[in-house]
């Protein structure tokens, strides 16, 4: 019975923190983001003891913990007694448990700083990477907004996973009720059938909201779902002084003019990190951080999360090349084991699926798992790398997008867009398996012995003519494979479908580039002289996708369609599915990466992936 009315009295004692204080008449120094050195009744030191308690709770019921019972005392003062016991003996909690809260030591400043950036890092690079927040644009109201290169790669795959929240989760995000962050593989939602993309008229609060989900689920997507660390700056008690009628984000903003990172050193003073193990707790940390995480210092300090969550030894061994920096030189573009980091919890390299047999011991790091938003390259469209069947077919109909110098985000309101029909599940089949089997770093060949392997492993069954002929030059190329498939009957595990009825796809999709830059061409000059601003913008495009009906529409297509050829192959496509009228631009190229012979249009400029 004691134990019960202790576990009561601890839990009254956490009920009693989480309640709201009423609002005082007075000064108050507070700023988010400071995390020692706080007066003692301070909100920040407040949210530290509901951190302790929320954890300490945890312990109790674990049986870790064993608070005694407090001395014996009048019923009148008996409660009172035993919650500030409670109270007491909670606080006096080592940190280690729950919420550790640290400088780090010169050596991980280092090793964190060179992992980073490298050893040579220019100026110009330093200042791209900490003077970009992460908040929207107050103009539009998209999204998040990119004022410096260099830092999209982060911002790019935190939007990515807001979209995922504001479309498929939007009825959770107007409830005041705290959400679990681990939106993972087995979670279903219930409000994904009335979804919205009208990112304009979201009020602020949902936004926000959005936001905070997304960063904690990367997190500890990082944390292998067993932590977070969340990096946040250590400002002068003396510089953050805040009065009534000054906000909090200009507080902060007063107290980063003078910050200036350009060594470890540098970012050894000013950072301290904060280790959570409870969804709860960070996520209600990350909502007391999101002013700091709107300075300058924002997407930084989220990519130092992001690494500190993971585990500097850890992001070293996912990488084939641990020598070169995170952020390459000569312009300061996030590598894409940065994106992969954020979008997968692993900073590999690579963007095929699994590892890649070098031989003699040695391996190509990929994509080990199914992801929740994915990724499309226009680099693939070029033939510099293949894109793997985890990041092209993601849980949600999301994909980052990567251009030669920058990331956007292509979107879909309807999951059943990667619905595949009889022909696509099959293709998919046959060509994970050759993938699997490919050591050409995606060139798209196959030795002998690892055909075998796929016809195996996909019961295809190949008259000897056929299969001798495939043979013959001691490689197999996947486009004269898969012309033999699409002319094999289905009988022998081919695709040979005379009837052209297996389906043709029509859908939208939307894309959304945050840059915010001059327009680069010049040709426009408002009035006064200065150079207009390119802002925020959502593109909606209608998308058509006809069958493949025979082997010489599909060897048609293996030429390519590109920015010269796009007329002739546009022309076969409006003559067999009668689309909207044709349009191109890069970004089609990447969405026929996902979608082979989708063809485009939509209204008004065209969509920009730079």
């Amino acid at each position: 019975m004691a134990d019960r009315g202790e576990d009561e009295d601890l839990q009254m004692a956490i009920r009693m923190s989480m309640t709201p204080e009423p609002k005082r008449n007075k000064p108050r120094d507070e700023v988010a983001g400071v995390i020692s050195g706080l007066p003692e009744d301070s909100p920040e030191s407040k949210t530290r003891r509901r951190e302790l308690m929320a954890a300490a709770a945890e312990k109790r019921m674990a049986s870790i913990v064993r608070v005694s019972p407090s001395p014996a005392s009048s019923p009148a003062t008996k409660g009172v007694k035993k919650e500030a016991e409670v109270v007491k003996r909670v606080e006096e909690l080592p940190l280690r448990h729950e919420s550790l809260s640290k400088e780090l030591s010169a050596e991980e400043a280092n090793k964190l700083f060179v992992m980073v950036f490298g050893s040579e890092v220019s100026k110009d690079i330093l200042a791209q990477w900490c003077n970009q927040g992460i908040s929207s644009d107050p103009e539009t109201s998209m999204g998040l907004v990119q004022h410096e290169g260099g830092p999209c790669g982060v911002l790019a795959a935190i939007q990515a996973f807001v979209f995922k929240y504001i479309i498929f989760f939007s009825d959770e995000l107007k409830e005041l009720p705290r959400m679990p962050l681990n939106r993972g593989l087995g979670a279903s939602s219930k409000s994904h059938s009335v979804p919205s993309y009208n990112i304009s008229s979201l009020t602020e609060g949902v936004k926000v909201r959005a936001l905070v989900r997304s960063m904690g689920e990367i997190l500890f997507l990082c944390g292998n779902n067993k932590r977070a660390v969340i990096a946040t700056l250590s400002i002068p008690e003396n510089d953050i002084q805040r009065f009534e009628g000054i906000s909090e984000e200009e507080v902060i903003a007063s107290s980063l003019k003078a910050l200036s990172i350009e060594s470890a050193l540098d970012l050894l003073k000013v950072l301290r990190v904060e280790t959570h193990t409870s969804e709860t707790t960070a996520f209600q940390r990350l909502e007391a951080l999101i002013p700091v995480f709107q300075s300058r210092m924002g997407a930084l300090l989220f990519l130092i999360s992001a690494l500190l969550s993971r585990g500097l030894d850890l992001v070293q061994s996912d990488r084939d090349d641990p020598s070169l920096p995170l952020v390459t030189a000569p312009f300061g573009h996030a590598s894409q084991e940065i994106v992969n980091l954020l979008l997968c919890g692993q900073a590999v390299p690579n963007v095929f699926d699994g590892r890649m047999d070098l031989g003699g011991g040695m391996f190509l790091k990929g994509i080990a798992r199914n992801v929740e938003v994915g990724f499309l390259t226009l680099l693939e469209s070029l033939n510099f790398c293949k894109v793997g069947q985890f990041l092209k077919t993601p849980k949600w109909p999301i994909w980052v997008v990567g251009s030669e110098s920058h990331y956007t985000v292509l979107f879909a309101l309807d999951p059943s867009v990667q619905n595949e029909n009889e022909l696509e599940g099959r293709e998919t089949q046959i060509r994970r398996a050759f993938d699997a089997q490919d050591q050409s770093g995606g060139g798209g060949f196959i030795s002998v012995e690892g055909f075998h392997q796929v016809i195996r492993e996909t019961n295809i069954k190949l008259p000897a003519d056929k299969l001798d002929n495939l043979c013959s030059a001691g490689f197999i190329v996947w486009s004269e494979f898969w012309q033999v498939i699409l002319d094999l009957d289905k009988s022998l595990g081919g695709l040979k479908d005379s009837s052209g009825l297996m389906g043709k796809k029509v859908f939208d999709l939307f894309h959304f580039n945050g840059i915010a830059k001059s327009d680069l061409n010049g040709s426009q000059v408002n009035v006064g002289g200065e150079t207009p601003l390119q802002r925020p913008r959502l593109t909606k495009l209608s998308v058509s996708v006809p069958p493949r009906w025979t082997p010489e529409e599909f060897m048609a297509d293996v030429q390519g369609p590109s920015a010269s050829g796009a007329s002739d192959s546009a022309g076969k496509d409006t003559e067999v599915s009668k689309p909207e009228p044709v349009q191109h631009a890069p970004l089609v190229d990447c969405i026929r990466t996902r979608w082979p012979r989708a063809v485009c249009s939509w209204s008004g400029d065209p969509p920009s992936i730079v």
